[in-house]
This record gives C-alpha cells, structure tokens and sequence, in this order.
C-alpha cells in the first residue's frame, strides 16, 4: 500500500502548521518538547507497575497513544528497552496520530501517514537541503536520529531533490523561514 500524493502533501503541510503553531525552530527535533507544548502528556514504561508494563509491552514494545473519554492524550513510550533516538521517534509518530486526526484504533493507511509523519518531522528535507555537507551521518548527527533513520532521510532527500525539491514549496518556505534557514 502507497498513499496518495494528497495524503504526502497534506501531512508535510501538517508538519509545518504544527511547528509554527508551538514554536518548533530548532534542531534536533525534540518530540518529547513538542509533546508538552501541544499538551499531550507522556508516560514512560518504567513508571507503570509490572502489569501494566507487561501489557504495554504485549501492546508495543516501542509506544502508543491513548485519548481519554475526556479528550486528554496520553503517549507511552518504551524508556526501558530503547535508546532516546527511538523513543523520540516513537513520540513523533504518536503525535503524527494526534495531529492527524486519527481516532480509534489505527489502520495499515493510519500507521503509514504516521509514519511519515515522523520521518519528514524529524528531518524535513528542505533544512536537510540546508545542511554544509549532506551524508547519512551528518544528517544523523545535525537531527540527532538514528543511522536507520538517518539511512532513510538520505533516500528521502535524494528523491526530494530528484523531483526538484529545491524549487520550495509555500509550506517549505514557512518552514525554513520558522527554522530561519531561509
């Protein structure tokens, strides 16, 4: 399964709106800090008591998200088994579900838009662009993401100025205008 050319535009542009909407202007990333602005609260494994933790764990070994019957949201995340470029990233695609709309429990198309979400939030192409030397391990270091992910950026980024990434977009100018990379 693919998502639509839409679907990529519509959540890139929703990267944007929620970076100028809670102040985000700098790298790294952190999701942690952006989960707080937005509200979203985050409870770690290690603060669950072992049933709990078990079942989170039965669930997702990395995260997920809960919204209440009061319309609070609530991220857990794996502090326990995964290193801060991981539960970053699981943060991220969590609040790619709240900042998507998604409700209910996630579909196969649900996950995909979240984790794309993730990826173009973490390292947007156009600051990756922006970078002195662009390699996989610079990209890591400057967004402070795993060599996995930092793998996939570089692939993404690649096609990005394949397709003429650099000819911006409204919402990649507001984004390297709000990073002030522009």
């Amino acid at each position: 399964m693919r998502l639509e050319t839409a679907q990529y535009e519509y959540i890139k542009q929703t990267v944007t709106d929620t970076y100028l909407e809670y102040g985000v202007k700098c790298i790294p990333i952190s999701a942690f800090e952006l989960a707080v602005k937005m509200g979203i609260r985050l409870q770690p494994y290690s603060a669950l008591s072992k049933r709990e933790k078990e079942a989170a764990k039965a669930f997702s070994m990395d995260g997920f998200s809960v919204e209440r019957v009061s319309g609070e949201w609530i991220i857990f995340y794996n502090d326990e088994d995964n290193n801060y470029e991981r539960m970053n990233r699981t943060i991220m695609h969590e609040i790619g579900h709240f900042a998507l709309g998604h409700t209910g429990e996630a579909g196969e198309e649900e996950e995909m838009e979240a984790n794309f979400f993730a990826k173009y939030a973490l390292a947007p192409p156009p600051l990756v662009h922006r970078l002195p030397v662009v390699t996989r391990k610079s990209i890591k270091e400057s967004f402070d993401i795993s060599w996995k992910a930092a793998g996939y950026a570089m692939q993404y980024y690649e096609k990005w100025l394949l397709y003429g990434g650099y000819q911006y977009r409204d919402y990649e100018i507001k984004l390297l205008e709000l990073f002030q990379v522009a």
